[in-house]
């Protein structure tokens, strides 16, 4: 289903709640990923906040796909919550980045 590994979702949600220190990084590392994961982080950040429920994965990424109209890293930055999002996006499709997340953390 997800065409973005769950590291580089973990990757996105480190810096997301860092946001005043790492713009710049997470700018870059945003603009690195293919039009498949930019749409994935769409698709889940809209799911975790209930623009969409998991079951519309299909539509909401065809949606993501069709209608970019802002560069991804520009808009996935202005959304307030971003990081509480992506987590609650995962959690609708059964999924964690917690295991990720702590292995980043720890320099892994």
């Amino acid at each position: 289903m997800l065409e973005i590994s769950i590291r580089k979702v973990a990757n996105v949600i480190l810096m997301a709640r860092e946001l005043n220190r790492a713009e710049g990084e997470l700018r870059a590392f945003l603009d690195r990923l293919n039009e498949e994961e930019q749409a994935d982080l769409v698709t889940l950040m809209w799911i975790g906040r209930g623009s969409f429920e998991a079951e519309e994965w299909a539509d909401a990424r065809a949606t993501a796909l069709t209608e970019a109209t802002t560069p991804t890293a520009d808009y996935l930055i202005g959304t307030p919550h971003l990081s509480d999002h992506l987590e609650n996006g995962l959690e609708a499709l059964g999924l964690s980045a917690a295991d990720e997340e702590d292995d980043l953390i720890r320099g892994g």
